[in-house]
């Protein structure tokens, strides 16, 4: 643990900003990386991690942990005496949810990242590496959706906004992490991402229009600037933009399986806890919406998962051993029932495409600036060290 002074006084930090008591948003702290002044953390003795494995608490670190449920599976989890690395862009407002939400101090710290932000997203992982901490899990769970926009947003890079936050940005996270997740500190790493059944049209929820349809990856190799916005190259429409980038989120854990899993031991699936109709995603939707699809999938469909549960099912998939299972996708289906059993389920056409995760795989490594060469190396040396 480092000693550094910040805007409110002195606080314990592992290279993150861990979140003081009662502190309110209205102080408008900022996050560790820009807020702290504190030294290098600078630590080339392996070995004292290696002592520390042996009682070491477990790390998991969970993007969009400020709310919905990203929040609730950090509760979940550090009732189950994890340590949570709350990753989101708001800080402030992590710190906030967590303490509302009684995640107990000591229990989970909080770093900054905008998954809209490439740089950022390289950042994150330069710092938590640089912090010494062994990861034992990453969860992929952030995500936007903004459905009533009539233009495509952009990120700094140029790329569209929604495909960028949701997917572009979890891939690149998923390659520079895994360096982290090296063996000789535990035995069951684990990477989750988060899915949808709006993926999949082979499900009820997945046939409702605009269809997900990802083509042969024009906007990809166009490059995916304006005034390409779309993976297919095609017209700018925001509800298949989030559906686009849910398949690509589900063929990144296949390929990430099919790639690293044998060599690496770490364990790669995906998830659906449930329709979480009252989820904060749907923030900026018609308020009408807001108010009726949560009946509508309680009374109608019994579709509706709270989001305490659904962060209680994603816990389960980060650390329960009957779920060490690489390349599968979990779902517990589309109506809810009382004591209902979680399965594996097929994923979309789409999203079991192997040649098209391959594509997806080698466009999407050359967006994030990353090879398929040098993404393979990092994971490989990772876990040899």
């Amino acid at each position: 643990m480092l000693r550094c002074r910040s805007p409110i006084g002195k606080v314990e930090i592992e290279n993150v900003w861990v979140y003081p008591i009662k502190l309110r948003a209205s102080q408008n702290i900022r996050a560790a990386s820009s807020g702290f002044e504190c030294p290098k953390i600078i630590n080339s003795d392996r070995s004292i991690f290696k002592k520390m494995a042996q009682n070491h608490k477990s790390t998991v670190i969970i993007t969009g942990a400020s709310s919905g449920v990203g929040l609730y599976g950090a509760k979940a989890l550090a009732d189950k005496g994890w340590h949570v690395v709350m990753a989101c862009r708001d800080v402030v407002k992590a710190g906030d949810a967590a303490q509302d939400l009684d995640i107990p101090q000591g229990s989970f710290s909080i770093m900054h990242i905008d998954l809209g932000d490439l740089e950022s997203v390289r950042r994150f992982a330069r710092e938590f590496k640089a912090s010494g901490r062994p990861l034992d899990a990453l969860v992929c769970n952030a995500a936007i959706y903004m459905p009533l926009i009539k233009a495509p947003l952009r990120t700094q890079e140029g790329y569209e906004l929604t495909m960028t936050t949701n997917h572009l940005g979890h891939f690149l996270l998923c390659n520079l992490m895994m360096e982290n997740m090296k063996p000789s500190y535990y035995n069951d790493p684990r990477i989750v991402i988060l899915g949808t059944v709006t993926h999949n049209p082979d499900e009820l929820g997945g046939k409702i229009p605009p269809r997900p349809d990802l083509g042969n990856f024009e906007g990809f190799e166009a490059g995916f600037k304006d005034p390409v916005s779309m993976a297919d190259g095609k017209q700018f429409e925001p509800v298949k933009a989030y559906k686009d980038s849910k398949v690509c989120n589900v063929l990144t854990m296949r390929e990430l399986h099919r790639r690293f899993h044998e060599s690496t031991g770490i364990h790669f699936t995906s998830l659906y806890p449930g329709c979480v109709a009252d989820t904060p995603l749907f923030r900026n939707h018609y308020p009408l919406f807001q108010k009726l699809f949560p009946l509508f999938q309680k009374n109608i469909t019994g579709g509706y998962v709270s989001q305490e549960l659904a962060g209680e099912r994603l816990a389960m998939v980060v650390a329960d051993p009957e779920y060490k299972q690489s390349g599968a996708y979990w779902s517990w289906g589309n109506r809810q029932k009382k004591d209902g059993k979680s399965f594996v389920q097929k994923v979309s056409p789409q999203a079991r495409d192997d040649e098209k995760g391959e594509r997806m795989w080698d466009l999407s490594a050359r967006l994030v600036g990353l090879s398929d060469q040098a993404s393979m190396g990092a994971a490989s040396a990772g876990r040899s060290a």
